[in-house]
């Protein structure tokens, strides 16, 4: 597998990147060197023009360690309760070091014991991307040939001065009794 220094990110992706650098720039040395590298030589595009096989925000992604054997993770923002075992987190120098790769491409990043392990991307299974993508190309095929048109149809109802006026009459006219007893609280 090809190891690349070179990224694809979504403009999204890219931000949430460019946040994490600036609030935290000593995050780690580790994590402040992946992080650099990931977004001095991206290429940002935007959500609709990302390939179905990278690896972004919210992705399923079968990875392997070294030669290890491959592991299914979801690329996650930060740390979610709940989904102990499933997410690798952004914060996380793996995490870091797989946003924004294809498949087929590995990066080698530094450990905590001075050496270098490799991440090699395997598939992306799922990828919200492509999910969306694939909703709306769905949605835009059922328009055509259903009955139902594809947004609300609006009605605008005009009633003259005068057949307001009338309504509020009769309204008044139906609570008037003519009695004018205030009642126990008046005295």
């Amino acid at each position: 597998m090809p190891t690349t220094d070179s990224c694809q990110l979504t403009t999204k992706d890219h931000a949430i990147l460019e946040v994490m650098r600036e609030r935290h720039p000593s995050r780690g040395e580790i994590l402040s060197a992946i992080l650099d590298r990931k977004i001095s030589s991206a290429v940002v595009m935007f959500r609709d023009d990302v390939p179905a096989t990278v690896v972004t925000l919210s992705s399923r992604v079968a990875y392997r360690v070294n030669d290890g054997p491959a592991e299914t993770r979801i690329v996650a923002h930060d740390e979610m309760r709940g989904l102990v075992g499933m997410l690798l987190p952004i914060t996380n120098p793996r995490g870091l070091a797989l946003l924004g790769l294809a498949e087929g491409e590995s990066m080698s990043i530094p450990t905590a014991d001075g050496g270098l392990e490799t991440l090699s991307v395997h598939e992306v299974v799922y990828q919200p991307e492509t999910a969306r993508r694939e909703r709306l190309k769905l949605a835009g095929a059922a328009a055509p040939g259903s009955s139902r048109s594809a947004g609300p149809v609006l009605r605008v109802v005009h009633r003259s001065d005068e057949m307001q006026d009338q309504a509020a009459d009769k309204n008044i006219a139906a609570f008037d009794t003519g009695f004018d007893d205030p009642g126990p609280s008046a005295a």
